[in-house]
């Protein structure tokens, strides 16, 4: 492989930021047939972890770190375990490999925050393997009894005397390892449950950490991708003559996307890219705008011969609705939102004649590996993956189009390419939280028991637009592309009509312990490509779902926490983290003049959120002070981390709650950078405290379930402020 150019992030990784232990990034290997770099005599009792002769301990994180915490997080679990501080071990992002696949996701991806749940044991038993072998190779190295071994800070010691662990790797190399070493209990740990800064602090707030972005190869060029304004539509025909004669041109090329302009520097692609004339095709999505969008959701949605795909129907469903003392219906509406990483999407591919190096940040090493195969016609084992950090993902970075169009590129012209995508081409050509339509139908009795809980739920679906991308790049090489193509497109009509995407239904019938319970989904699609989005279904479906409950307790007249607290009996960690929140918050208590109280609950990846939010109306305008909030996410590693997740996830959902929409003038997305689909700023986010329950149980999700509940939260804080009840995102006052 031709040498890396040492960049000035690449001199201060290897003299400065390596004292600390941690080395994540572009990794210089191509083993992609163990997935890791090995080390020259070191002992590798299993694919996560080596011992080197030194005594460094090497940790491969099977997940990829976006910002959520886990490199802090599952580094910690390898510590506990191997009796060493987590700062000094040696931390570095896995390559393509199958020990790498995610236990609940069978691949090798990260997303649906269960790195911690899924790996909370499987790390820890490798961990414990490994520190059972060195204590074996040292008790037959030292001729003592293995019970007579303490293991404590890398070191072996025997009766007061210290050897570091790098003394035993040779020969613990040479001895069976361990399968099933026991485990250290709860009330033994000493790193797990510890708060402290995260690992990869440092290297971020100094500028050292490695991002795809950031990746440079000898004899780069860059490419800019012109992509049809219409997603889906295909290219006619087009003139790149003007563009051809800018400086540092070096090819214009047709890609199965759109045009590529590859040049010597990202800045001329981009200028040239400009003065490419193209002609695309017409789709049905070029015939839809937002406003006609909402009138096809609120027809279908009165449409009652359409009766939808079943989410669930416990009980007797829907039918008991009228028997109920009081009967409230409401309908709620979400648009599409973008994503907007702050690091926009790009990829670099090196290649070396039959062979590629693919450079990404990525939430599936699997997935972008296997759409180099797929669209770049390389073999399997002639790619290289070197994942490195995500400037955030929030389930943009699982698809692979990204790589995709690097290598058709690098391919295509036989040399080494960087594409990067603009703000405005991130925003314009994203896989979309899909909008929807919902109606809320609930029956209560009169003591504020709800008995029947009906919802109707229009709009497009997820699974289909994103099983189209992971079928071409997870499909085998052997498979003939004409057959995987046809395949990639039955998921588009398995989901729109046979079968209810499971994220159509995430999170708007649980929580609440009614027997009787019937939702139902019906697709109406434009055609704007969709993929998950932070929390994916919970996300919309929460504001419905508590914005609605707000409505029933004040219908019955029960204050809110009461109402939630009296309908959640079956439910002991929402109960837990509602009552916490309602403590915290001081809820009932006065607040200052013209400030009110919102609240919302809400589970999702097997953790329980109440928030309340504390707002008032200045000059017509939504102000959010403070967020109270609790979380219930069993075990904690690092308790820090879990603050951190649940405050970013209130702001991204404050974000998306205040300003987020996606809209549509024929077919073409209108917002096109921060100007018109803004952030929040720091002047305008709310204090935000976060209180976590104590707890012994499993780990849970903490990356995503945070987001969730801050939209209703608001909203029914805003209700109790002016009476205006708002139901449709994003909140905006008469």
């Amino acid at each position: 492989m031709n040498k890396v150019s040492l960049t000035r992030r690449k001199f201060l990784l290897s003299t400065g930021i390596a004292a600390t232990g941690l080395i994540v990034g572009c990794s210089v290997t191509r083993a992609n047939e163990i997935g890791y770099s090995t080390v020259a005599g070191a002992f590798e009792p299993n694919s996560f972890i080596q011992i080197t002769s030194d005594s460094e301990v090497i940790f491969y994180l099977p997940n990829n770190e976006m910002g959520q915490g886990i490199l802090d997080g599952l580094t910690t679990l390898i510590a506990e375990e191997l009796r060493v501080e987590p700062g000094a071990i040696d931390v570095r992002h896995a390559q393509r490999h199958e020990d790498y696949t995610n236990p609940e996701m069978g691949m090798q991806a990260t997303g649906g925050s269960n790195a911690v749940r899924g790996q909370f044991l499987p790390l820890r038993q490798a961990a414990a393997n490994a520190a059972a072998a060195v204590r074996n190779a040292a008790a037959q190295q030292l001729n003592v009894a293995a019970d007579k071994i303490v293991l404590v800070n890398g070191m072996v010691d025997v009766d007061g005397k210290r050897y570091p662990y790098g003394q035993f790797a040779s020969l613990a190399a040479t001895l069976p390892v361990p399968e099933n070493a026991t485990l250290r209990s709860a009330e033994q740990f000493d790193q797990i449950g510890r708060e402290r800064p995260r690992l990869d602090a440092l290297a971020k707030s100094t500028g050292t950490a490695l991002f795809g972005i950031d990746a440079e190869v000898d004899d780069l060029l860059r490419a800019v991708v012109v992509r049809s304004p219409v997603i889906g539509a295909s290219l006619i025909s087009f003139d790149a003559t003007e563009a051809r004669k800018q400086s540092g041109v070096v090819a214009v090329l047709e890609i199965r996307n759109g045009v590529a302009v590859v040049a010597e520097s990202y800045w001329q692609a981009r200028k040239a890219a400009a003065l490419v004339d193209i002609q695309w095709s017409k789709t049905e999505l070029s015939s839809w705008s937002s406003d006609t969008l909402y009138e096809k959701f609120v027809e279908t949605l009165n449409d009652t011969s359409q009766k939808g795909l079943e989410c669930c129907n416990e009980g007797e469903g829907g039918s008991l609705l009228e028997n109920s003392a009081i009967v409230a219906v409401a309908d709620y509406y979400a648009p599409y939102l973008a994503h907007a990483t702050m690091e926009p999407m790009n990829c670099t591919v090196q290649i070396d004649g039959d062979r590629c190096a693919i450079y990404v940040g990525t939430q599936s090493v699997q997935v972008s590996a296997g759409a180099a195969v797929y669209y770049g016609d390389f073999d399997a084992d002639k790619v290289a993956m070197h994942p490195a950090f995500l400037g955030g993902g929030f389930g943009r970075r699982v698809i692979g189009d990204d790589v995709a169009e690097a290598v058709v590129i690098a391919k295509q012209t036989g040399r080494n390419i960087q594409v990067v995508w603009s703000r405005e081409d991130d925003m314009t050509a994203d896989f979309y939280r899909p909008a929807a339509l919902v109606r809320m139908q609930a029956g209560v009795s009169e003591q504020g028991v709800i008995e029947t809980w009906a919802v109707r739920r229009v709009g497009p679906n997820t699974m289909n637009y994103v099983l189209d991308e992971w079928v071409d790049a997870l499909a085998p090489d052997f498979l003939n592309k004409r057959f995987v193509n046809w395949l990639s497109k039955f998921p588009h009509s398995l989901f729109n009509r046979f079968v209810a995407d499971p994220s159509s239904g995430d999170g708007i019938y649980t929580d609440y312990d009614t027997a009787n319970k019937a939702v139902y989904h019906v697709t109406q699609d434009p055609g704007l490509r969709t993929g998950f989005w932070r929390s994916v279904g919970n996300s919309s479906n929460a504001f419905f779902k508590e914005s609605f409950i707000d409505e029933l307790a004040h219908r019955v007249g029960m204050d809110e926490v009461q109402f939630r607290l009296a309908n959640m009996q079956k439910n002991p960690r929402l109960k837990k983290a509602t009552e916490l929140a309602a403590a915290k918050a001081n809820w009932g208590q006065p607040l200052p003049a013209g400030h009110f109280h919102g609240l919302a609950t809400h589970s999702s990846f097997g953790s329980a959120v109440a928030q309340i939010a504390e707002v008032s109306i200045e000059n017509n305008t939504i102000v959010v002070h403070r967020v109270t909030a609790a979380i219930d996410c069993g075990m904690v590693v690092n308790p820090g981390i879990v603050r951190d997740q649940v405050e970013g996830g209130i702001i991204y959902g404050l974000t998306a709650a205040l300003y987020g929409e996606v809209t549509l003038r024929d077919g073409v997305v209108q917002e096109t950078n921060f100007h018109t689909y803004p952030m929040l700023r720091m002047a305008q986010a709310p204090t935000v405290d976060v209180h976590i329950v104590d707890s012994q149980e499993h780990p849970e999700g903490v990356g995503e379930p945070g987001l969730p509940p801050i939209a209703p939260a608001v909203a029914n804080a805003i209700f109790k402020a002016t009476g205006q009840r708002l139901r449709t995102l994003p909140l905006k006052l008469s």
